[in-house]
């Protein structure tokens, strides 16, 4: 039997391919970075045709490196940053323009009418969503407003639209399939989550034609397969794509939080905090987001999220634009020189505050930097700053839910951290369970795929394979964690203040 599933987890900083084998092993991995282009102030975008090269370039590395023979593969498994918009001319393949990254805040003003026009919320209610620059559909509205010629194209079906998932999966078959499983469709604020289909209305209100929209599908079925006129991937061609979900569902699932009450939080670029609510699609009134986390065997799992824009970039922050320390791993050893964080915070809103604020305005921040405070002080504020981001998170999520999270599953590159996790345990008062695998976003996609194909025979089977590396249980006195929660609190409304108070002076 086929027993190998590659897992294409196509990313905000780079895209990657990963072979995983039958017991969840990694057998082999390939990374290549991607370019991020910053236009003008908090607008962010990729070049569509750089993500799809770099994506075959791993796939291609990873199988070649194997050793293994096509006949091996049984499946392919795609995750995605997800939000990212790219929209491409369907006879040629190429990109109308660049991709509009999930982070980009440029239709700050659109969602400001539409919140004016009191449709906050009718799309709460069909999408699961905030009004918010994050998700696509302002994206492509935009897009689509540049130049009329655009929206008349789009509505005879000479444009195609979709997320990286829909991106890769069209251009892996060759153009023959143009679909976006239903976890990515539903952060697009144009989809119907209970319906599990476009949602009309709202393409109309923002003057999305439905003819470029793809098919929503579930996250495990075979889509298509590898089309034989791929340069470089002829080997694996007939190779069945079978997984398709965004990247923090596939994070949910591949951590194997397959009950209701199951937490993850992904420390990536941004921190993405999930909790399984299985069949019901609760609706949130602490600032959460409500998606779909996965479509498997007919029934439909969704998750409440919130999401902070800034984690894991406020590392690479003070790595490349400030160039403080060499590696991200230094501001680790530098956080542990200093026994407390001597009054110094960090609010990393480069882009913004996420959930459960949602304040475009709010900017990046320190906060009680003395003459002596050095390079430790503000590693450390870094890396805490992340942790508060998620205790806010999580908080909301009690408070929505009325049941406590009891335990926080983490992956993503930032959690290697001990300092933070230990800090973020004793901000969450609760264990944090670090797996030995962190390539939970990976195998939550090669896991769909393979059940799809036979790899795997159910959840059950899966969650056989979860190995935890450390569990760091809460350790901080009650009073000093106040204290420094509120130090944070306080730091979030001043960055928000002087957000609201520059906004008019900023070009």
């Amino acid at each position: 039997m086929n027993s190998y599933v590659i897992a294409v987890d196509q990313g905000t900083t780079s895209s990657r391919a990963i072979l995983f084998d039958r017991q969840g092993h990694i057998v082999t991995k390939a990374q290549y970075p991607i370019t991020q282009h910053y236009p003008k102030p908090g607008w962010v975008e990729h070049d569509a045709m750089e993500i799809l090269s770099t994506e075959l370039l791993a796939i291609q590395e990873v199988f070649e490196k194997s050793g293994l023979g096509s006949g091996d593969i049984a499946a392919i498994g795609i995750t995605n940053q997800r939000e990212t918009t790219v929209v491409w001319d369907k006879a040629t393949g190429k990109p109308v323009c660049n991709a509009i990254v999930w982070q980009c805040r440029r239709t700050a003003d659109t969602c400001e009418r539409l919140t004016k026009d009191g449709l906050a919320d009718r799309i709460l209610q069909s999408t699961g969503l905030l009004i918010d620059p994050y998700f696509s559909g302002t994206k492509l509205k935009w897009i689509l407003d540049q130049d009329p010629s655009l929206r008349d194209r789009a509505r005879r079906g000479e444009l195609l639209f979709g997320n990286v998932d829909s991106w890769l999966i069209w251009n892996l078959t060759g153009g023959e399939v143009h679909v976006t499983d239903y976890s990515n469709a539903s952060r697009t604020m144009l989809f119907d989550i209970d319906n599990l289909r476009w949602d009309e209305e709202l393409c109309k209100i923002l003057d999305v034609p439905v003819e470029m929209l793809p098919e929503p599908v579930p996250s495990s079925m075979v889509y298509g397969r590898i089309s034989s006129r791929i340069q470089g991937l002829s080997a694996l061609a007939g190779t069945p794509i079978a997984g398709s979900v965004g990247d923090q569902p596939a994070a949910l699932f591949g951590q194997g939080c397959f009950q209701p009450g199951q937490a993850k939080n992904t420390y990536g670029t941004g921190c993405f905090t999930l909790l399984n609510t299985g069949s019901q699609s609760v609706r949130s009134h602490q600032g959460l987001l409500t998606s779909v986390a996965w479509s498997l065997n007919g029934k439909v799992s969704y998750a409440l999220e919130g999401s902070a824009f800034n984690a894991g970039s406020a590392i690479q922050w003070l790595r490349d634009a400030c160039q403080l320390i060499p590696a991200a791993h230094e501001c680790d050893i530098q956080a542990e020189t200093l026994r407390h964080n001597d009054g110094v915070y960090f609010v990393p809103a480069f882009t913004g505050l996420g959930a459960p604020y949602w304040d475009v305005d709010a900017r990046g921040s320190f906060f009680g930097l003395t003459r002596g405070s050095g390079k430790a002080h503000m590693c450390r504020a870094v890396l805490e700053s992340i942790a508060y981001e998620v205790t806010d998170l999580v908080a909301a999520m009690d408070r929505e839910t009325e049941t406590d999270i009891l335990e926080l599953r983490v992956d993503g590159g930032a959690c290697v951290s001990d300092f933070m996790m230990q800090f973020q345990s004793d901000l969450l008062k609760i264990p944090v369970i670090r797996p030995v695998m962190v390539e939970t976003t990976a195998a939550g996609a090669a896991y769909l795929a393979g059940l799809a194909t036979g790899v795997w025979s159910g959840t059950e089977e899966l969650a056989k394979l979860q190995e935890t590396d450390r569990v760091f249980d809460p350790n901080m006195l009650e009073k000093k964690r106040s204290d420094l929660l509120s130090n944070w609190h306080a730091a979030v409304e001043l960055s928000r203040q002087w957000g609201r108070m520059t906004k008019n002076t900023q070009e």
